[in-house]
């Protein structure tokens, strides 16, 4: 190697954090690796700018390894992001991208038919990690000395998401959340301390973060002192809510400080590879379900001493899923082709020009929306752009902030931009200039200046669908069917002859969006579609056109359609169209009746879109769906309950 070449390389270590190229041999053994994890929390630690309060802890790890100040998550909620961290895959493409599907209890619980096609399809970190001979631990805030009071009812949300008999119960593991079926015994147990004898470890320590605001600190933040983003009123309850969640990082950063001195007492600090960082952003409004920053951005530091240059700054837009995988490759172990991660440390990896993110169902709320991320500009594609930002979601009316934005919505006391989330609709695209607009306020995409910017990114987003194969466009219920018919939801897409369907149900969205009435007759065509996937969105999307009336002949043969998915849909159309006696005795029968649990989630949605004398004379049938044994199903129906009584 010449001295040029060699000083380049030097260079390029240098940028991305490493302490020089050979830094799997300054070791003597293999290194632990520990994830420290807090839920719902954005970068607002003091060495990412947050001036407010202070994180000594955290800024002290910042200090001794490398901060991402560019970390994104791929989603941003728990159980899909969950699943692809552990996978070390995008979500949308292990068809875990619906928010607490495809498990056997609690709120995941699908009919038993389906189990076997939830099961997980490929090897899971751990799994990998166990395979080279380490030990594996899942740890939750338990792990921890730090006297706790008790927790208020949203601290027990761990406790549902664990698919656990009585019996393993009594090895309390963290939290997991993974949206498939999985074998508990990936995880050797919740504390490295069962390991052999120099045996070295796998560990994740899964904590509150976020959702701790009733942390117990000395010195709580003053509400007075808080500065709230321009799309949230001030407030006496939104500051109050922002100084708890500022707390709750306070509780955090001191969380951390007892891990790391629990390390060092140990003798572990040095020969350990720490990934601290947080499952998405804050729970708020814009944040927490939604593809804003605050709801994708995240801070991600990685320390390991000697191997990893202190004190490191990166900029370079990094995705949560490649924790994942640098974790294999800071311990040697090779990366499956599945993955869709890429190391963080290894210099012949390119550095990512940009980062994809997506949402989709939510609880019992149905969405789909994709982004793309440079460091400049964010795309948002919206495809339900026919719906609010903010339908309903229990999870999120129950919220104090939430119940305080509608109530000052009503009040016509919000300004136009903080009112934006109640509007009956959104655009279909959105694009911000995160440089000059970071609280991403002005959308651009109708701005003529920006359509060059504005098509590479949509061209970006539709490349990143097709090559990663993203499942998110297909209709729920008739994906559920899919992944009976193929075995697991991963493998419908993996079929190279069902790619084509993702083009033809953006083109389905599209003529709605930019023809609506004059599309009727394209959207026509579709029904004849062999994809079920494919009629579904055509009815759907004929539903939502002020000329659907016009279609009653059309959708009344989709009421005999093979597929039910296609049924519901095709009723929901003809009550749209005036035909509620059409209409809704098929919704009736699916929400009552199906053997799908997903099918029976949308027919309740459907009651719940069309106007409320259609859905009136069906109270009784919503009491009775209100014991439905999949839990989005009861909550849909008790708002109907609720507003119909």
């Amino acid at each position: 190697m010449n001295r040029r070449h060699f000083l380049k390389q030097m260079g390029f270590w240098s940028a991305v954090g490493l302490a020089g190229p050979l830094f799997h041999c300054g070791q003597s053994k293999r290194p632990n690796v520990l994830w420290i994890v807090a839920e719902d929390m954005s970068p607002h630690w003091s060495c990412y700018g947050e001036t407010t309060i202070q994180t000594p802890n955290i800024d002290r790890l910042s200090e001794q390894g490398v901060q991402f100040n560019q970390a994104f998550v791929s989603c941003p909620v728990c159980s899909p992001i969950r699943s692809a961290l552990i996978s070390g895959m995008y979500q949308t493409k292990l068809g875990a991208h619906n928010h607490r599907s495809q498990g056997t209890s609690g709120k995941k619980a699908g009919e038993e038919k389906y189990w076997p096609s939830y099961e997980v399809p490929v090897k899971l970190l751990p799994q990998l990690f166990q395979e080279a001979g380490y030990f594996t631990v899942l740890a939750s805030n338990d792990f921890l000395e730090i006297n706790r009071p008790d927790e208020p009812p949203e601290q027990t949300e761990q406790a549902e998401t664990n698919d656990e008999t009585q019996e393993e119960k009594e090895i309390k593991l963290g939290k997991t959340d993974y949206n498939f079926v999985w074998d508990r015994a990936i995880y050797d147990s919740n504390t490295w301390a069962d390991r052999a004898e120099d045996q070295p470890f796998f560990a994740q320590i899964q904590l509150r973060g976020g959702k701790y605001r009733n942390a117990p600190v000395d010195n709580p933040v003053d509400p007075a002192k808080v500065d709230l983003p321009p799309y949230y009123p001030d407030h006496p309850v939104m500051r109050e809510d922002w100084a708890r969640y500022l707390n709750s990082v306070l509780w955090f950063d001191k969380e951390v400080g007892e891990i790391m001195e629990r390390l060092e007492s140990e003798g572990l600090a040095e020969n350990t590879v720490v990934f601290l960082y947080t499952d998405h952003g804050i729970s708020h409004l814009r944040g927490k379900q939604f593809l804003y920053d605050e709801g994708i951005h995240i801070p991600l530091i990685a320390r390991w001493p000697g191997e990893l240059q202190a004190g490191t700054k990166r900029n370079d837009p990094v995705t949560a899923i490649d924790i994942s995988v640098s974790s294999l490759n800071l311990a040697g172990i090779a990366i499956p082709d599945y993955m869709d991660g890429q190391p963080l440390f290894d210099p012949s990896v390119q550095p990512r020009s940009f980062i994809a993110a997506a949402r989709d169902r939510c609880d019992e709320t149905i969405e789909c929306i994709r982004c793309i991320r440079t460091d400049r500009y964010k795309y948002i594609r919206n495809y339900f752009s026919n719906k609010p930002h903010m339908q309903p979601n229990r999870y999120k009316l129950g919220k104090d902030i939430t119940q305080t934005m509608i109530y000052l919505h009503e009040q016509g006391k919000l300004n136009d931009l903080q009112a934006r989330i109640f509007e009956p609709s959104r655009p279909p695209e959105e694009l911000y200039d995160l440089q000059n607009d970071p609280h991403e306020i002005k959308n651009l995409a109708d701005d003529p200046a920006h359509q060059e910017t504005l098509q590479e990114l949509a061209g970006l987003h539709r490349q990143w669908i097709k090559e990663t194969r993203d499942m998110g466009l297909f209709p729920e219920p008739v994906l559920e069917e899919l992944g009976l018919e193929y075995g697991n939801k991963y493998f419908v897409l993996q079929d190279p002859d069902n790619l084509a369907l993702l083009d033809e149900l953006i083109r389905i969205i599209e003529i709605r969006e930019q023809e609506g009435d004059a599309g009727l007759e394209t959207l026509v065509k579709a029904l004849d579609h062999d994809s079920a996937a494919v009629r579904y969105r055509a009815c759907y999307e004929i539903g939502n056109l002020d000329s659907v009336a016009s279609a009653v002949k059309v959708l009344r043969p989709m009421l005999e359609d093979d597929s039910e998915a296609v049924r519901i849909a095709a009723a929901r159309a003809l009550c749209r169209a005036g035909k509620p006696e059409e209409g809704t005795p098929v919704l009736q029968n699916a929400l009552l009746n199906s053997g799908n649990h997903v099918i029976r989630h949308h027919a309740a949605l459907f009651f719940e879109d069309i106007a409320p004398p259609y859905a009136e004379p069906y109270l009784e049938d919503f009491k009775t769906a209100e014991q439905d044994s999949y839990e989005f199903v009861t909550r849909v129906a008790e708002r109907l309950v609720k507003n119909l009584s």
